[in-house]
């Protein structure tokens, strides 16, 4: 007897685990018909906003908004202690969002291109997709396209924690200056070496300059044979590496998949912690958030102490200076090569210390341009 009851058990236990697994997704599929009813709700309340913001005048897209929406359910998700990651929370509710403000406008916003650069990512991470993404083939077009109306908004890399500074986009603020800043994206930067032939065939290496510096160590240690090839973005490299031999590309995961290449290998940057902050530019002001900074750009005179003399009225408001970086410029009346500085503070340029500190500086400058104030971008996950 207890033989034929054995025989019988796995059978049994089996047939008791597909009546649990039935009635568990059976719950998922009451659950999803709540959250679907209660997406579609609150997308309707979103539309009749923007009705409202219509009537008002008042622009669609609002940073300030948006980054308190997610402050507030990334808290409450901390609160509930829910098993998913941080950064997906933050993914679901940025979509969900970018289909709700779709219903009010499709928001066309310009990027260096071609798709999957780390400039479409960023725009894809701040923006979300349901937006008309519009890829150009350099940085300044992407500020001729906002400045022209052609576009609602911009997305251009300002610094990196490898390399520093991007020249280019600093130029640009200057040669545009009806084109501000009003919101910033932090990503994560991961290098991956891609291409259709194994690593010892690999004779030519494309990449954006500062990716290649940015993995210039790893390069120099695993492929010293491949010569290194400037191009305009990572996403072009992974193009060039499609279609030539012996090619190879350093850029995104997600480049290699849509151009079918091996990743050979992952996360090539030289220092793990490799972070890019890009700029979101458009030509209207943001309003004050519950934590801001400004953008700022300023020429001084050559003077013993002049810097520090401007540095100094920061101090003296207690306003902390986040950003400084030097950055050289010629004279509209001379060849005499001046120096910009431009910098990032805590706080919105509205808040009255701030407003104080922004008048003394321009009295004793020669030129003084406020670039945007908008949200503190959080620390890329």
């Amino acid at each position: 007897m207890a033989k034929k009851n054995d025989k019988h058990e796995p059978v049994q236990e089996v047939s008791k685990n597909a009546d649990q697994l039935k009635q568990v997704r059976d719950k998922i599929d009451q659950l999803d018909r709540q959250i679907l009813k209660l997406i579609n709700e609150r997308a309707g309340h979103a539309g009749e906003i923007g009705r409202l913001k219509n009537l008002a005048g008042e622009e669609i897209f609002s940073p300030v908004r948006e980054e308190e929406v997610l402050k507030h359910v990334l808290a409450l998700h901390q609160e509930q202690g829910g098993p998913l990651d941080p950064g997906t929370i933050r993914a679901v509710f940025r979509e969900i969002m970018s289909g709700s403000r779709a219903l009010q406008k499709v928001l066309k916003v310009a990027y260096l291109g071609p798709e999957f650069s780390f400039s479409h990512l960023a725009a894809i991470e701040r923006f979300g997709q349901a937006v008309d993404l519009v890829a150009v083939g350099s940085i300044s077009t992407v500020f001729e396209e906002v400045q022209r109306g052609h576009v609602d908004f911009g997305v251009v890399p300002v610094e990196n924690s490898t390399d520093g500074r991007v020249a280019d986009t600093l130029d640009m603020f200057l040669r545009m200056p009806q084109v501000i800043i009003s919101n910033e994206v932090r990503l994560q930067v991961h290098h991956n070496l891609m291409a259709q032939c194994d690593q010892q065939d690999i004779r030519r290496i494309y990449s954006k300059p500062q990716a290649l510096s940015q993995c210039r160590n790893w390069l120099s240690k695993n492929v010293p044979h491949a010569k290194q090839v400037e191009v305009s973005s990572t996403a072009t490299a992974a193009e060039l590496a499609q279609r030539e031999p012996g090619a190879a590309a350093v850029a995104s995961r997600q480049a290699a998949s849509r151009y079918g290449l091996r990743l050979l290998f992952s996360d090539i940057e030289d220092y793990p912690d490799n972070e890019t902050r890009f700029a979101i530019v458009g030509r209207h002001k943001c309003g004050k958030g519950s934590t801001d900074k400004t953008s700022i750009v300023f020429r001084i005179s050559h003077a013993p102490g002049a810097l520090v003399g401007a540095l100094d009225l920061f101090r003296e408001a207690k306003i902390n200076l986040t950003w400084i970086e030097s950055f050289p410029a010629r004279s509209g009346r001379t060849e005499k090569l001046e120096y910009l500085f431009f910098i990032d503070l805590e706080g919105h340029q509205d808040e009255p210390k701030v407003a104080k500190a922004l008048k003394g500086l321009a009295s004793i400058c020669s030129d003084l341009r406020i670039l945007g104030s908008y949200p503190v971008s959080p620390m890329p996950s």
